[in-house]
């Protein structure tokens, strides 16, 4: 089994008092992590799954009394796809207050849902994490260093969902049947979304804009449809973790891009099954977009899974002079270069280094970029 970053920073605030709240899109292990950690609890635990009506049902719309039948004797509550329970984010607040010696650990997949139903009713009451697909570092923690280099370049092209890493042979099929069947499901069933071939149009269209500024205006027109329309789509599209968007920074030059956003994907499989673009990486001409949104991708679960709280950037002006990524922790700034080809030279614009406090510029290859993901 893969080993996940998560299962030590959750099983470390068990019986903090506060709810548990897991999230991420689907297939990416969720349900296999809780598995893992109620086996290693050994403890009494009710396993809930909210995909069944009758656990829908008993956690609608309760009571103390009720839940004190449901729960018994168990000291461990587990809760999966709790996003399909009404008001239940007053039902965990029940559980919190009333019963302390319980654990409660909810799941979610789509983080839009889930935050509407709980952010107000489990304020101050809950720890909420994210699981991503399998990072860099969970490889070389599961199978070593030399199988994180031996399978880098396959999973630039194939991604990282735990089950292309278990079955590569299986890769593209099984990418393309997460594209059609479950990628938009949470998105559809928000309700709304009046135009559902558009949301693929417009996956597509970010999936061949991965790397460049991403302009609401140029893709309405591409897609004839209105700014307002794209805006939200992309907005409900990050909510169900299928892209993130990193915004520009933009506080001390003139000539600094304002307003501007690039888009990437939570994982360059599926970037790449959007397109069906499963070419080898010596006959593509995107490995450099490629290689930067994996990095970037791999640097947002690095800094997740071990707490590193940072504001995150690019930065681009008017003479595109650019930098692919910017991290301000404490008053300081990290300025990162992404380049497949080692080759390559990258330099940091002079403006920028003049500008901002700058703690570190670095070029991220193949090479060195393991000491900036673990």
């Amino acid at each position: 089994m893969i080993q996940r970053k998560l299962n030590k920073l959750i099983e470390n605030q068990l019986y903090k008092g506060k709810s548990i709240i897991l999230i991420g899109a689907r297939q990416v292990g969720k349900t296999t992590l809780l598995n893992h950690i109620v086996r290693e609890s050994n403890l009494s635990t009710l396993m809930m799954n909210c995909d069944e009506p009758e656990s829908r049902a008993v956690l609608s719309d309760t009571n103390v009394a009720k839940l004190n039948l449901l729960i018994g004797g168990h000291k461990l509550l587990v809760i999966d796809e709790a996003q399909k329970v009404d008001g239940i984010g007053t039902t965990l607040k029940l559980i919190v207050d009333n019963f302390k010696d319980v654990q409660v650990i909810a799941t979610g997949s789509s983080a839009f849902e889930l935050h509407n139903k709980l952010n107000e009713p489990l304020t101050g009451r809950k720890l909420e994490y994210r699981l991503f697909p399998i990072s860099s570092a969970e490889i070389v923690e599961t199978f070593g260093l030399l199988e994180e280099k031996r399978t880098l370049e396959n999973r630039l092209i194939y991604g990282s969902y735990p089950d292309i890493i278990n079955h590569p042979e299986q890769a593209r099929a099984y990418l393309t049947e997460l594209t059609q069947s479950y990628l938009y499901k949470d998105l559809f069933s928000l309700g709304d979304i009046r135009k559902p071939q558009l949301i693929e149009k417009l996956v597509q269209a970010l999936a061949f804009q991965v790397g460049s500024e991403v302009s609401s205006n140029e893709l309405a027109n591409m897609l004839q449809t209105d700014n307002k329309t794209i805006d939200k789509y992309i907005d409900l599209l990050e909510k169900c973790y299928v892209v993130f968007r990193l915004g520009g920074l933009s506080r001390n030059l003139r000539n600094e891009l304002k307003k501007s956003k690039k888009i990437y994907f939570y994982d360059t499989g599926v970037r790449n099954a959007v397109i069906q673009q499963f070419a080898p990486a010596a006959l593509r001409d995107d490995m450099g977009a490629l290689w930067e949104n994996f990095f970037i991708a791999e640097r947002m679960k690095r800094n997740h899974y071990g707490q590193h709280f940072c504001n995150t950037y690019f930065w681009r002006t008017n003479q595109q002079q650019e930098i692919d990524l910017v991290e301000e922790s404490d008053g300081q700034m990290t300025a990162f270069e992404m380049k497949w080809k080692p080759e390559k030279k990258a330099r940091f614009p002079k403006s920028f280094l003049e500008a901002y406090p700058v703690k570190e510029t670095v070029v991220i290859t193949p090479e060195n970029y393991l000491d900036w993901v673990i």
